[in-house]
């Protein structure tokens, strides 16, 4: 498949006005959380995604791992010894080495959390408390902490200690029979390969970071965040969460899905009256916008699947997707072909946005996701190094105050 590079029309020239977008530049030097540290426990991915968040924004972040590393460490794509997978989630932050179950490494973590402003774990709820290193235990140390738990179904509660993966919670949540309900003809729920719960997890994770740590400034005080993925996920299906309390009639076919053109399909969202009218007109149909079929929104969504079968039959199968597209933008209704991820990375809108920055590990380069959204006084890009394990051990430690000869011990270099 190739890239569609969709046209739109002229603007004119105008002169920068003074409430223009947020974008950031290479000259924005300067990172909005500068100054904080974190101790980042956590791994796989919602954690990890937490903390490449903040580093990316400025902050400090130690990755504490075990002698054999994050597992992501080992996840494909793998050049020499270095994962691309591992490092888009973690490029940026330091990574130390130390043995949570011996009394020095309990001793090294309260050393330093003596000095952080933020800690994150996502372990199985009750494993930070065997350690030693729950809240409870390590507040004493900073009563100023911040500390995040990230966990499948929260702190407390009959299913806390639940194992819990981004699919089971998929599962878990409704979201994948909410999901199923939208595919006619459907009955066995979709294979999981793209973790949302992980993602949406690890920002809701941040957002709570940043809000703790602004409260902070006015109480003094730090605070434990509880994130649950289930609750989470949750989240992504607030239509049917209503639809779940009251009584609502659907269309037998959903609103919004493919539709078929001579040479594939196209996203066609019409979610106003207005973006329904201009449909109209670009499949020169006008004659159905006051048909009493389709003229009123409750009528339209009943009898969805005819309005549909109906545009394709009389206009959209007899075009390719691309002029389909082109009339579609002609009148401004919300559509998209459908892209492979790679299209969508090499989209001149994302080369525009610099959407994507190129950070390097000990095997070379390669490009990771920037945050999706610019400030005007503030950069969130990435420092572009990812740590090999254990690399910054001895600097850490020497930090917190230990000797060369107490170093040794932890089998740093």
């Amino acid at each position: 498949m190739t890239v569609e590079t969709r046209t739109q029309k002229p603007q004119a020239t105008a002169a920068p006005a003074t409430n223009a977008p947020a974008t950031s530049t290479p000259a924005t030097s300067a990172k909005a959380l500068a100054g904080l540290r974190v101790l980042d426990f956590s791994t796989t991915i919602a954690g990890p995604h937490c903390t490449r968040m903040l580093s990316d924004m400025g902050a400090e972040v130690i990755k504490i791992e075990a002698a054999d590393g994050d597992t992501m460490r080992n996840r494909p794509p793998v050049r020499g010894a270095c994962s691309t997978a591992f490092g888009q989630l973690n490029v940026g932050k330091k990574s130390i080495v130390l043995d949570l179950k011996s009394p020095a490494g309990l001793e090294a973590v309260q050393r330093l959390v003596a000095s952080a402003d933020v800690l994150v774990e996502n372990f199985r709820p009750g494993v930070m408390q065997r350690l030693q290193m729950d809240y409870a235990s390590l507040r004493s140390f900073n009563p100023e902490l911040i500390y995040c738990s990230i966990s499948g179904y929260g702190q407390t509660g009959p299913s806390a200690e639940l194992p819990a993966y981004a699919p089971a919670i998929h599962a878990a949540s409704g979201f994948d029979l909410a999901h199923l309900a939208y595919q006619p003809g459907r009955d066995r729920p979709d294979y999981c390969g793209i973790y949302l719960a992980d993602v949406v997890s690890g920002v809701y994770a941040y957002g709570a970071i940043t809000s703790a740590l602004y409260q902070r400034t006015r109480s003094g005080e730090g605070q434990h965040i509880d994130v649950s993925m289930l609750e989470s996920m949750l989240t992504l299906t607030l239509n049917e969460m209503q639809w779940s309390q009251f009584p609502v009639t659907l269309p037998a076919r959903p609103q919004f899905g493919p539709v078929e053109t001579s040479d594939g399909y196209v996203m066609i969202a019409v979610a106003s009256e207005k973006s329904f009218r201009n449909f109209m007109l670009a499949a020169e149909r006008p004659d159905l916008i006051t048909d009493p079929r389709f003229e009123k929104y409750a009528d339209r969504r009943l009898n969805w699947g005819e309005l549909m079968d109906t545009i394709e039959t009389s206009w959209s199968r007899t075009l390719t997707s691309q002029r389909c597209l082109a009339a579609l933008d002609k009148f401004g209704v919300p559509c998209s072909a459908y892209r492979t991820v790679a299209e969508a990375m090499a989209d001149p809108q994302t080369a525009h946005r610099q959407a994507l920055a190129e950070v390097h590990d000990d095997a070379g380069s390669f490009k990771v996701l920037n945050l999706p959204f610019r400030m005007s006084a503030a950069d969130p890009s990435p420092n572009p190094v990812v740590a090999r394990l254990g690399e910054h051990t001895r600097l850490v430690l020497q930090q917190a105050g230990y000797s060369d000869d107490e170093i040794v011990r932890f089998g740093a270099r």
